[in-house]
C-alpha cells in the first residue's frame, strides 16, 4: 500500500490480537448493558463483554446512534478473505449515561470518519453488461447494504448502451451529489469524466464531485488505484471513507475531437495486446500473454513521430519527485491548477490542438523502431500490472514510458515479468520520463491499435495535455495510490 500519514486500519485485522496491542484512556470507555463497555482504543472500538472482546477498525464503522435507551453501532465485518458484510451491536443505555453517550458517539464517529464525509450523497450507475452481467447482484448484494449503513443518500440508474454515462453526467445537478459511483470495469468511469467535461461549467463540476469505481469489470484499474482491492464490499467501505483527492486529466485532441482521460493512452505492443486480442477473450487473461508474446517473438516495431514536453527527465530526479510527496498534505485546492470555474466549458489547451504548430517546447524522440509508447495517469492498469510506480494523482504529469521493438526477445520478456516483480522501473532499456504533454503521429501503417483508458479510437494522430487536478477521486489516503511506489513506503532510501 501506499505510505500515508492517517490511521490506516486493516478490515480483516485479527481482533484478538488488535485488543491486545491497543492503548486506551478510561475517560473513552462507555459502560452499556450488564458487564459490557465500549471503548475508544488507538485505532479501533473495543466491545468488552463478560466473555468476549471484539475489536472494531475505526475504518469499519459505518454509523452510530442513540435511540431511546438503545446505543446501535453498525460497522462492515469480514466475512471472508475478500468480503464484508454489515454487522451490529447493540446495548442499552442507562438514564444517567445518555448525555455522555451522545457524546461518546460524536466522539467515535470523529474517529471512524477523520477527514472523511460523512452521508455522502451518491448517484450510483450500474453497467447491467459487467462482470458477466453481475453489476446489478454484486449492487444489491455487497455494495447498497454497507451505503445504506452509512447513512449514504443514494439515487441508482443503470446505463443502456455504450455513452449513456456520458448523458447522464452530463445533464446531471452536480450540486444534488458528492459522489458519482460506477458499478462497471474502468469504461463508465472514462464516460462520466467526459460528461461533466461537457457542461457549460465543466471545471466546476468536475472539482465539485468525486468520480470513483465500485469495481465490477475486468480490470478495474481505477478501484485498484485509489483503494488497494477489487472487492465490490471492500471498494464500498473504501467509498463511504474515502477521502476527496485531486485527480490530472488530459485532454486528447484527435481530429477536431477533444476527449478527456484519466487512466491511460497507448500506441505499439500494449495497444495491441490489449484491443487485438478481443477475439480470444475465450482464453480469459492469458490471451494478454500469448497476445505479448507473439508480437515479441515477431520482434514487432510501430514506428512513429513522437514529441513530448518533458518535465522531469531522469529516473533519479522521478525518485526525488516521488519521495518529497510522502509528506505532501497540502489542502486539496493547493494541488491544482486554478482553473476559472466561470469560463464555459473546460480550460483552454495550453498547447492547442493536434492541428496546430508543433509546440517549440516540446522535444523530439527517436521512435523509428519503437515497440511500445504508454502514458500513465495511474500508477496500476490491472492487478500486478504497476507500470507507472512513480505515478501520483495530482503532480501535474503524466509518467510516460517508451521502449523499442528492437531489443532482444530476452530483455522483451524480462520486460514483461518485470512489471509484476517491481524491478520494471530500473531496467536500463525502459525509458521513463515525467511529462505534461506529447503529440504522436503513426508512421508506415495504414491501420493499427491505439487505446485511451482501454477504449479503441481512430488509428491517427493525436496530441495530449495534462491539467493539474482538474478531476477529483476519493482515495484511501486522500493523496496517494495503493500502489508499491519507486521509494520504500518509508520514503528513505532511493
Amino acid at each position: 500500500m501506499a505510505p500515508s500519514t492517517i490511521p490506516r486500519s486493516d478490515p480483516f485485522a485479527d481482533p484478538i490480537r488488535m485488543s491486545e496491542n491497543s492503548e486506551y484512556a478510561a475517560g473513552d470507555t462507555l459502560p452499556v448493558g450488564r458487564d459490557a463497555s465500549l471503548t475508544l482504543a488507538t485505532d479501533s472500538l473495543i466491545v468488552l463483554e463478560a466473555k468476549t472482546t471484539q475489536a472494531v477498525p475505526f475504518f469499519n464503522v459505518l454509523w452510530a446512534e442513540l435511540s431511546d435507551f438503545d446505543i446501535t453501532i453498525q460497522y462492515a465485518k469480514p466475512t471472508s478473505k475478500n468480503v464484508m458484510r454489515v454487522a451490529s451491536v447493540n446495548y442499552l443505555v442507562e438514564k444517567p449515561q445518555q448525555g455522555y453517550a451522545k457524546a461518546w458517539i460524536s466522539k467515535l464517529l470523529d474517529r471512524a470518519y477523520g477527514e472523511s464525509q460523512r452521508k455522502k450523497r451518491i448517484k450510483v450507475l450500474i453497467n447491467p453488461f459487467s462482470g458477466r452481467g453481475g453489476a446489478q447482484k454484486w449492487f444489491l448484494r455487497d455494495i447498497e447494504p454497507i451505503f445504506v449503513a452509512a447513512r449514504c443518500e443514494i439515487n441508482v440508474e443503470r446505463t443502456l448502451y455504450q455513452g449513456h454515462a456520458v448523458e447522464i453526467a452530463e445533464k446531471m445537478d452536480t450540486d444534488a451529489y458528492d459522489v458519482v459511483a460506477s458499478c462497471s470495469g474502468d469504461g463508465l468511469p472514462h464516460e462520466v469524466f467526459n460528461g461533466l467535461g461537457k457542461k457549460r461549467n465543466a471545471a466546476k463540476a468536475l472539482s465539485q464531485v468525486a468520480v470513483v469505481q465500485l469495481p465490477c469489470g475486468t480490470g478495474n484499474a481505477m478501484s485498484w488505484n485509489s483503494f488497494g482491492t477489487d472487492s465490490t464490499s471492500l471498494a464500498a467501505l473504501c467509498i463511504v471513507k474515502g477521502i476527496r483527492t485531486p485527480l490530472d486529466l488530459v485532454s486528447i485532441t484527435q481530429g477536431n475531437r477533444r476527449t478527456l482521460s484519466f487512466l491511460s493512452q497507448s500506441v505499439g505492443v500494449v495497444a495491441e495486446v490489449d484491443l487485438g486480442t478481443e477475439h480470444l477473450r475465450w482464453m480469459g487473461s492469458a490471451r494478454f500473454t500469448y497476445g505479448f508474446l507473439v508480437r515479441v517473438l515477431r520482434k514487432t516495431v510501430y514506428p512513429c513521430d513522437l514529441a513530448v514536453k518533458i518535465d522531469v527527465p531522469t529516473k533519479g530526479a522521478i525518485k526525488e519527485a516521488y519521495r518529497k510527496e510522502f509528506s505532501n498534505h497540502a489542502p486539496i485546492e493547493e494541488r491544482r491548477s486554478s482553473f476559472d470555474m466561470e469560463t464555459p466549458g473546460l480550460p483552454e489547451l495550453q498547447y492547442g490542438t493536434v492541428s496546430s504548430p508543433l509546440p517549440s517546447d516540446f522535444t523530439p524522440i527517436p521512435s523509428s523502431k519503437l515497440g511500445n509508447f504508454y502514458a500513465g495517469n495511474m500508477a496500476l492498469m490491472a492487478p500486478g500490472a504497476n507500470f507507472f510506480p512513480a505515478a501520483l494523482p495530482s503532480d501535474g504529469h503524466l509518467d510516460c514510458v517508451t521502449v523499442d521493438g528492437d531489443i532482444s526477445r530476452t530483455s522483451a520478456i524480462q520486460s514483461f515479468l518485470a512489471v509484476e516483480d517491481g524491478s520494471w522501473f530500473n531496467m536500463p532499456h525502459v525509458n521513463y520520463r515525467k511529462i505534461s504533454g506529447y503529440r504522436i503521429t503513426p508512421k508506415g501503417q495504414k491501420s493499427g491499435y491505439i487505446s485511451i483508458d482501454g477504449e479503441r479510437v481512430p488509428f491517427e494522430e493525436f496530441q495530449a495535455e495534462v491539467h493539474r487536478g482538474l478531476g477529483t477521486v476519493l482515495t484511501r489516503s486522500g493523496h496517494m495510490y495503493e500502489a508499491e511506489g519507486v521509494v520504500p513506503r518509508t520514503g528513505q532510501g532511493s
